[in-house]
């Protein structure tokens, strides 16, 4: 008997061993898409260069052959580059202007817009052809961005009459582009605030800002009744030319700041075409640049502006101040990475002052689409310290922060600010 049980046991499980076996090979495994597998093998192609050990064994031809001579161009390691590699596998695009231009031309055959303005940004940086720019040919053949802008920025000093004209329409192209994606919200945003943040003691029904209206009435608070008996109503009023508010926009222009440069001068040609508005625009470094009255013209803001040198925002902030005639009503915007060469306690003293004496102080450390750049801690620190945090804001979320200013409401800094 012990030894069927067994038998039978043992059977069981070789019958159940086989049956699973059996399932297993009848699985069909979908086979390898083989242009599937070509694609992503003439990618790696395209991104490891073609060295002899890469791996890819793939040879390229035509349009892709061509495509990959331009990253060569840019990309391609040579003899000093510590790369490790034998010897040099790019060309480079040398000091030759006509061999930038086409090469600019290339890329902008090859790739998308967004990579051509990458790949411009690290010829720049990588290859140093920012002297190439001071040439009418080379800006006519590059496309056009906010770096690139403020790279001319930085040359405008050493660039020559012949290409100068060139260089201001590249420049206006890039903030007529900036202004139709900005300029619609903005002032939405702003009027909407304005609006707001007048305040009567007459208003109509719909005019009523209930919020306040209970804040001011808690006194006649009826517990019987469970209710506010409302004496006292407090409502939106209409902005108007009468109702203003004051806005002075202090912009470091050191050359780390280039982006939050151009945004900010869009910005303060958009805040000054608003008649609640009155917009005060001051530019930095060593020294300090009120260019308010170039506001009509955003283009003739930023060629007025000198990106690099060095950085006192304590002289800047005491133009600033100088300036001021309501603090109740004004909101000052200092825009900078915080790198302080003058001094560090007569700056702290100053927003202190201007805080206390009811200005709205604002601190973003960068006006731009790329997230925080480095900047000084410690400052950024002391300064949230008094009551003015510091943090990077996108031109998106700008308007959201200077109607929270205007209204005098909690500023919506992203979560990953300082």
């Amino acid at each position: 008997m012990t030894t069927t049980t067994h038998t039978t046991a043992a059977d069981n499980t070789d019958t159940h061993t086989t049956d699973t076996r059996t399932t297993a090979t009848d699985i069909t495994v979908p086979a390898v898409d083989a242009e599937a597998a070509a694609e992503r093998l003439r990618r790696w192609r395209l991104v490891l260069g073609g060295d002899g050990g890469d791996g890819t064994g793939c040879a390229l031809a035509g349009t892709d052959a061509a495509m990959d001579r331009t990253l060569e161009a840019l990309y391609g390691s040579g003899p000093g580059d510590g790369s490790g590699r034998g010897g040099p596998r790019g060309a480079g695009l040398g000091g030759s202007a006509p061999r930038v231009a086409r090469w600019l031309g290339d890329i902008r055959t090859y790739f998308p817009t967004s990579v051509v303005q990458v790949m411009q940004r690290d010829a720049i940086d990588r290859l140093g052809l920012s002297a190439l720019l001071l040439e009418p040919e080379m800006l006519e053949a590059v496309e056009a961005d906010v770096h690139l802008v403020g790279t001319l920025l930085s040359l405008n000093k050493a660039m020559p009459e012949t290409t100068k004209e060139t260089a201001r329409a590249v420049v206006r192209k890039v903030v007529e582009d900036l202004e139709k994606r900005l300029t619609t919200r903005t002032r939405a945003t702003l009027s909407g605030a304005l609006d707001r943040s007048a305040r009567v003691s007459r208003p109509r029904h719909h005019d009523i800002d209930w919020n306040r209206t209970i804040r001011a009435n808690l006194k006649n608070y009826l517990p019987e009744y469970r209710t506010v008996v409302p004496e006292r109503l407090i409502g939106y009023g209409r902005a108007s030319q009468a109702v203003k508010k004051e806005v002075i926009l202090c912009i470091d222009q050191s050359g780390s700041m280039a982006a939050s440069v151009v945004y900010a001068s869009v910005f303060g040609a958009v805040l000054a075409s608003m008649r609640a508005l009155t917009t005060r625009l001051v530019v930095f470094d060593t020294s300090v640049v009120d260019l308010t009255d170039q506001l009509t013209d955003p283009v003739d803001v930023l060629f007025g502006t000198q990106l690099g040198g060095g950085t006192d925002i304590n002289r800047a902030l005491a133009y600033c101040q100088s300036r001021i005639t309501r603090p109740a009503e004004t909101v000052v915007v200092l825009i900078s990475d915080l790198y302080e060469g003058g001094i560090r306690d007569e700056m702290l003293k100053r927003v202190a002052a201007m805080k206390a004496s009811g200005v709205q102080f604002v601190t973003l450390l960068a006006l731009s689409d790329e997230g925080a750049p480095a900047y000084d801690r410690e400052h950024a620190a002391a300064l949230a310290a008094l009551g003015a945090p510091a943090f990077a804001c996108t031109p998106d979320l700008f308007p959201d922060v200077m109607a929270a200013a205007l209204e005098k409401r909690p500023l919506p800094i992203p979560e990953a600010a300082v």
